[in-house]
């Protein structure tokens, strides 16, 4: 397949899985369960940390942590008394403990103390020539884990690419509030970061198909090929490289090529 021809095919994928029936089946109807921007910035980031694994089953859980939280995590998250927290304790998913959970809250709490969005969370450690979201993600590491008492097991549930992650999941959730393209989807509910920074989500599927295209040469699924991916993906998109999300993803996971 030509270079031109693949491109073609690439934009037609985009245009078939970018539309409104993705939302049910993906975690990002997490999200879309809310209409503040906080509560989607919340549910948003608990849902892409917890994707990992069997669809369905994040979805569920994602559903039983906002439940929890009655259904309004930013209020929760500011306001929880005592016993709320009580209510955190017996939830679990794959390797994400309360201990993680009340971790993630306490750093909600004095995050949103200070600030509306959970934006500047990342672009705060931005510069005015980053290319990428390299230095965001270093950045919003070391908040994250700034605040007193980190459990040690914790530091797993956040990648970075200084740890050479591809951090696919919060590049994941980047591209729910970063992208803007009103199709229904993704939220671009941020305006300090631009689409074309955005990094691919690079796991083992988009990294198959990549792969497939000659679109990937690198062998590891880590930071460098998530760079190496979305290099190429520029020169097809400068402005919106991670639209091809939709093609790789719906290929690799839902057409199985």
């Amino acid at each position: 397949m030509t270079d031109e021809k693949l491109i073609i095919f690439l934009n037609e994928k985009v245009a078939a899985y970018n539309r409104p029936f993705f939302i049910t089946a993906d975690p990002v109807s997490i999200p879309h369960l809310f209409s503040k921007p906080p509560d989607i910035e919340i549910a948003g980031f608990f849902a892409a940390i917890f994707a990992w694994g069997n669809r369905t089953t994040i979805i569920s859980k994602s559903k039983e942590l906002m439940a929890i939280m009655d259904h309004a995590p930013h209020d929760f998250c500011l306001n929880h008394s005592d016993n709320d927290l009580k209510k955190l304790l017996s939830f679990k998913h794959r390797t994400f403990n309360a201990t993680d959970l009340l971790y993630f809250v306490s750093f909600f709490k004095e995050h949103y103390s200070n600030h509306t969005s959970l934006q500047t969370a990342f672009s705060q450690w931005m510069t005015g020539v980053d290319e990428d979201m390299e230095n965001a993600l270093n950045g919003f590491y070391k908040y994250f884990f700034s605040l007193p008492h980190v459990p040690g097991r914790t530091l797993k549930h956040i990648a970075c690419p200084a740890k050479k992650s591809a951090c696919k999941r919060i590049n994941m959730f980047l591209r729910w509030m970063v992208r803007k393209d009103k199709k229904g989807v993704d939220f671009g509910i941020w305006n300090t970061i631009s689409p074309a920074q955005l990094v691919i989500p690079l796991d083992l599927h988009v990294a198959r198909v990549a792969a497939g295209f000659k679109l990937l040469n690198r062998p590891q699924a880590d930071w460098l090929a998530a760079k190496e991916l979305t290099q190429v993906l520029r020169s097809f998109d400068p402005k919106d490289p991670c639209k091809y999300d939709f093609a790789l993803f719906g290929l690799g996971v839902l057409e199985k090529f």
